[in-house]
C-alpha cells in the first residue's frame, strides 16, 4: 500500500466518524425538539437545534419520518425493559405502580411522544408495532399484581389501556398551568383499582381487545 492509498484511507475513516457524528447530534437534536414543540418542527428546524447543515440531515436520514421512527424504537425498546424490571420487582404492586408511572412520565416529558401515541398525527404502523411488543410483558404484570391479590380481579389489560389514555388526557390539558398535577389523578386512579373492602362492582364489562383497538384507531387485527 502507498501513501496515496493510507491517506485515502485515513480520509474515508474520517469521514465516517464526522457522518456519524453528526446523526448522532441531529438525533439529540430530534430527540429536544420533538419533545418541547411536538411533531410539526421540520428536518430544517432540527438541523439548525443540531447545528448541521440542512442537507447533511436529509442525506443521513432522508426524511423527518425516519427520524421519528428511530426514536420511537428507542422509546419502545425502553417501554419493554421498564415492563421486564416491573414483572421483576420484589413486591408485585411497587413494580404495577412503577410501571405506569414511568409511562406517564415519558408521556408528560414528551409532547413529540404523547403525539404519536395518541393523535393522527403520529403513525399508527409504528404504534401497532409497540403495542405487540409491550402488551404480553405488560399484561404479565398485570397477572402477577392481581394473583397476589392486590389488583381488583376484573380489571382486564384494555381497562389498562384505558386507565393510561385518560391520565395522558389529564397531562396534555393541565401541564401549562401544573405540569405535576397528573401525579395527583394517578393516585386516585390506583387507589380504585387496588383490592379493598367495600369496593363498588363495576356496572359494565371491560372492552374487549378488538373494541379496545377499534377505540384506539386500530383494526380488530392490530395492525
Amino acid at each position: 500500500m502507498d501513501g496515496t492509498d493510507s491517506s485515502a484511507s485515513r480520509g474515508a475513516r474520517r469521514l465516517r466518524r464526522d457522518a456519524e457524528a453528526n446523526r448522532q447530534r441531529t438525533l439529540v437534536a430530534a430527540r429536544e425538539v420533538f419533545a418541547e414543540r411536538g411533531l410539526a418542527v421540520n428536518l430544517d428546524d432540527i438541523a439548525r437545534h443540531a447545528g448541521v447543515g440542512v442537507a447533511t440531515s436529509y442525506r443521513l436520514f432522508g426524511n423527518k419520518q425516519a427520524l421519528i421512527n428511530e426514536l420511537f424504537e428507542e422509546r419502545v425498546d425502553a417501554l419493554v425493559v421498564a415492563a421486564e424490571q416491573a414483572l421483576a420487582a420484589d413486591d408485585p404492586w411497587e413494580g404495577f405502580v412503577d410501571l405506569l408511572t414511568w409511562v406517564l412520565e415519558q408521556m408528560a416529558a414528551d409532547r413529540g411522544l404523547r403525539e404519536v401515541v395518541f393523535s393522527d398525527v403520529g403513525s399508527r404502523p409504528l404504534v401497532a408495532q409497540a403495542r405487540r411488543r409491550f402488551m404480553p410483558p405488560a399484561e404479565a404484570v398485570l397477572r402477577r399484581v392481581q394473583d397476589a391479590g392486590l389488583l381488583r380481579p376484573e380489571l382486564a389489560m384494555t381497562d389498562l389501556q384505558l386507565v393510561l389514555y385518560m391520565v395522558n388526557c389529564a397531562i396534555q390539558h393541565t401541564q401549562p398551568v401544573s405540569p405535576e398535577v397528573w401525579r395527583r389523578y394517578l393516585v386516585i386512579v390506583l387507589d380504585g383499582m387496588r383490592v379493598r373492602p367495600g369496593a363498588t362492582e363495576l356496572p359494565v364489562a371491560a372492552l374487549t381487545t378488538a373494541e379496545e383497538e377499534r377505540v384506539a384507531g386500530f383494526n380488530p387485527s392490530g395492525s
